[in-house]
């Protein structure tokens, strides 16, 4: 019985606030990942989200080891390692502000398109998205980077948010995939043409 129960909470469809722009966002930043790992069996990649958590890691370890260290010698026994740890993990936040803002740079989701022959490495897509304040203009980016030859092609819309929900908020699956699909095969049509 529970195992129809969950059937049925995973058809049910996506309603969300129309107004929340972070939940639109966020709504169809989901529905893409999904359109990608369930209609073309990419693997998704955790490697750009691991090593952001590897930074933070560090950052709350500086900061654990200058509470334990206050707390057995206080503090003006302290006093450097404590100097020590505040600019370490200043140093760390600083590059936890960079990476996020030039290596993440909004991307949502790495996923790996596996060679069926199996000789190939796999093909990496990379799916970022952005709204604007205030305009509900939803801007979904595709990247293919083919590791044969470090080809990167990339292809991009922008779309209201109104077409991709009904007027109760309601998510719109079919036109998510519709669109995620034109985008890949914008981007596979460039690359056979060359």
């Amino acid at each position: 019985m529970a195992k129809n129960d969950s059937n049925t909470s995973e058809n049910k469809p996506i309603t969300i606030n129309k107004w929340d722009y972070l939940a639109l966002k966020n709504t169809l930043d989901d529905a893409v990942k999904e359109v990608f790992i369930t209609k073309y069996n990419h693997v998704e990649n955790f490697s750009l989200i691991d090593c952001r958590l590897l930074i933070c890691t560090f950052a709350v370890l500086v900061a654990g080891y200058a509470l334990v260290w206050d707390y057995f010698n206080p503090f003006p026994k302290s006093r450097y390692v404590l100097t020590v740890c505040v600019a370490l993990y200043f140093v760390t936040m600083g590059i936890i502000t960079l990476y996020t803002t030039y290596k993440e740079k909004g991307i949502f989701a790495v996923t790996l398109e596996r060679d069926e022959s199996g000789y190939n490495p796999d093909a990496v897509w990379e799916a970022s998205s952005f709204i604007k304040k205030h305009t509900g203009v939803y801007h979904l980016n595709l990247t293919r980077k083919d590791p044969v030859g470090g080809v990167v092609k990339e292809r991009e819309i922008a779309k209201s948010v109104s077409h991709f929900f009904d007027m109760d908020g309601t998510l719109c699956e079919n036109v998510v995939e519709q669109e995620v699909t034109k985008l890949r095969d914008g981007i596979l049509k460039n690359k056979k043409s060359e």
